[in-house]
């Protein structure tokens, strides 16, 4: 009997062990995944709404990194160029996508599940973010820009928004509506530093102005006239009818400001409208009304294109995962769970059956309005001169974030009173062709 009590007992240890080691294994064996993302609206309802994906798939971690826009660019073109593989998921854009792409740095997105339906996705936005006909990024939300006003206060001033303004018509409206000791401003514009946040901006008014940033020669082209006009109106208009403070206000401190009825007019992102429209974020999602990015002497490069997407760097080591993840990030699936959640107006668009659903267009006074914008946008001609590169509120070089958020900070000077006009621009193009000079694009 002794025997057989040992053996029993021993035997029972073994079965627990087992199942423990199982336990262990099975821990062990569920796959990390860190996500590097930016900390817009869109971006924070994935957070939230992921809990959902990780329930589905009880296998896979979800890590969250939260980061401001021009820190998120850094983070993650340094854990790229220095094969760290700290991040498994990034958010990254039409400007990185086809060129990490091209390096060998991003997973390709391929054989992706059938119903994920990629055909689907606007194709401005698979062609922006593909390299020699090859997907390397899936696109969370496609966004053109375009002019936000209050609705209101035009009525109220007798003023009247065309459906396509001119800078000269916005400066009129500006004057008119600012009322600074009420703490109304007659335009909010982007002033913080960044070739991906005043740049990108500033680029459509100097593209619309008529100027470029390089000649077909790649010689820098910032000191010149057309810079000169366009740089001159914007930091005039933004010192005179302005907020306080304009060379720190990025895409989301404008968001706020107009969201909380500061601003008679913001021109940026159409991603902003779903918050805009959105009466739980919106103070005057009532009384929002929309127009066409302005033109002053062109329109061509008046309006950006840009896809904030999910990519996975080659140096990740959860690629089934983190794949598995974005694949859900994007698809038909959240969209839903989107409109369900926050309403309509703030789903991220970049399917053509979102901008073609009841739900949708019942919400979205501008859906139609912003597919066009997107489908108008013309990376490949984005200046009223031929230039050497592709992208309208970029330059599709390597070297441009460098050369980029120098002329920013020129230019936020500018805005701020620190900097002359002149001294800026000529240290812009000087610091552009030092930069295109040395990667051997000047002949």
């Amino acid at each position: 009997m002794k025997m057989k009590s040992s053996m029993r007992r021993a035997l029972v240890l073994k079965v627990a062990f087992a199942g423990f080691s199982a336990c262990t294994a099975q821990l062990s064996s569920a796959a990390n995944v860190t996500i590097a993302t930016l900390n817009g609206p869109a971006m924070l309802e994935l957070k939230k709404l992921s809990a959902s994906f990780e329930k589905a798939n009880p296998d896979i971690k979800l890590n969250w990194v939260i980061l401001e826009e021009n820190v998120l660019r850094q983070r993650a073109t340094t854990d790229i160029t220095t094969n760290s593989g700290q991040f498994d998921v990034v958010a990254i854009g039409t400007y990185e996508a086809p060129q990490w792409g091209k390096r060998g740095w991003l997973v390709p997105m391929t054989n992706l599940p059938p119903d994920y339906d990629l055909d689907d996705v606007v194709k401005t936005a698979r062609d922006g973010l593909s390299y020699d006909g090859q997907l390397y990024a899936l696109p969370f939300y496609v966004e053109s820009s375009m002019t936000f006003y209050r609705k209101d206060l035009f009525q109220a001033a007798g003023l009247k928004m065309p459906d396509q303004p001119t800078y000269d018509q916005i400066k009129q409206f500006a004057d008119t509506l600012t009322d600074k000791p009420n703490g109304q401003y007659g335009i909010c514009l982007r002033g913080k530093a960044g070739w991906g946040e005043n740049m990108a901006y500033v680029s459509t008014v100097v593209n619309t102005y008529g100027g470029r940033w390089f000649d077909e020669n790649w010689k820098a082209q910032i000191d010149t006239p057309e810079w000169h006009k366009a740089i001159s109106f914007y930091a005039d208009l933004l010192k005179k009818d302005g907020p306080p403070g304009a060379s720190s206000n990025g895409f989301n401190e404008n968001l706020t400001l107009m969201s909380s009825g500061k601003c008679a007019m913001w021109i940026d992102a159409t991603a902003a409208a779903g918050t805009l429209y959105n009466k739980a974020q919106s103070k005057v999602a009532d009384k929002i009304g929309f127009a066409a990015a302005p033109v002053a002497v062109t329109p061509k490069g008046s309006h950006w294109l840009w896809s904030w997407s999910l990519a996975i760097p080659k140096t990740s080591k959860a690629q089934d995962a983190a794949k598995k993840f974005i694949t859900w990030a994007t698809s038909k699936q959240y969209i839903e769970m989107v409109g369900k959640d926050e309403g309509w107006a703030s789903i991220p668009p970049s399917r053509k059956s979102t901008f073609a659903r009841p739900e949708y267009k019942q919400a979205v006074p501008f859906g139609e309005f912003v597919l066009k914008a997107i489908e108008s946008a013309d990376p490949n001609d984005p200046s009223l001169e031929k230039v050497p590169y592709n992208g309208i509120q970029f330059v599709g070089i390597p070297e441009f974030p460098s050369f980029g958020t120098v002329v920013g900070q020129a230019i936020a000077g500018v805005v701020a009173g620190q900097t002359s006009l002149d001294a800026a621009l000529k240290a812009g193009n000087a610091a552009a062709d030092r930069a295109v000079k040395q990667a051997g694009y000047q002949k």
